[in-house]
């Protein structure tokens, strides 16, 4: 098994907002890969005094917890645990209820000799690959927030009403402090003999594709396999310093993470 994992901040003057881990449980024979991406609040506006690195750091190492230890456990419970969890962490002394309250989005990928399951939650991105260098390269999304129209975006306050908000036309949904939304997260599992590796992004590392355009899935999953993930970071940051090329509805130079495991 071959595990590779980088973690970049968008500023270096401020904290990464990201969270990427890997565990092997001590079983052997299976792994578990947690990818979260912070979601930045505007000044003065979340509701808690903690901040996302806080919340992200305490959900993230939860999530790893659970999913190596309780292996009977289906990944959508373990995710409503893991918030519930953290949301009492800070439930006393802050206003969980504002929709800026910290929040992220979520990739779990667990494996063991017989299935790979999944998780995705909001817009990072998982990529199953079946085994060998050329193995058919799949994109396992939730793409709810692609479908809320441009001009919804261009308004603050009517993307905040869309937030983890339930019967909408459009929305989209993130890990914050209600433990019902995980489920609503993409979930689903795949024979572990049709899996030869694994790849999660936070949408600052996934934008070499699905933003730049300078390749498909099985490309990005190609330059991880040969580069690691931090060469596929290193190739997001060139790009980014490219004053001529739009980077969509992100920031122009944003938190970037990555985890490939090669099963």
């Amino acid at each position: 098994m071959r595990v590779d994992l980088a973690s970049a901040p968008g500023n270096p003057e401020h904290p990464n907002e990201d969270w990427v881990s890997a565990a092997v449980p001590a079983s052997g024979g299976g792994g578990v890969l947690v990818v979260l991406d912070g979601v930045t609040p505007p000044p003065g506006q979340v509701g808690c005094g903690h901040g996302v690195p806080w919340f992200t750091a305490r959900l993230g190492g939860r999530l790893t917890e659970l999913s190596g230890s309780r292996r009977d456990m289906p990944l959508a419970r373990i995710l409503a645990e893991a918030i519930r969890g953290t949301a009492d962490a800070h439930r006393g002394g802050c206003d969980l209820s504002h929709v800026r309250t910290p929040q992220a989005t979520v990739v779990v990928v667990r494996w063991d000799a017989d299935w790979v399951e999944h998780l995705v939650l909001s817009d990072s991105v998982l990529l199953l690959q079946a085994p060998g260098p050329a193995g058919a390269v799949t994109a396992v999304r939730d793409d709810r927030l692609d479908r809320v129209p441009r001009e919804v975006l261009r308004s603050r306050a009517a993307t905040d009403a869309l937030r983890n908000a339930r019967g909408a036309e459009y929305g989209f949904f993130t890990a914050a402090a209600d433990p019902s939304v995980a489920a609503l997260a993409v979930t689903g599992r795949t024979a572990r003999e049709e899996v030869g590796a694994v790849a999660a992004l936070t949408d600052g590392a996934s934008r070499w594709t699905d933003t730049f355009a300078e390749g498909g899935w099985a490309d990005c999953m190609a330059v991880l396999r040969k580069e690691g993930a931090s060469g596929l970071i290193g190739r997001v940051r060139a790009l980014e310093g490219d004053p001529g090329r739009p980077v969509g509805r992100g920031k122009r130079h944003d938190d970037a993470s990555a985890v490939y495991a090669e099963l």
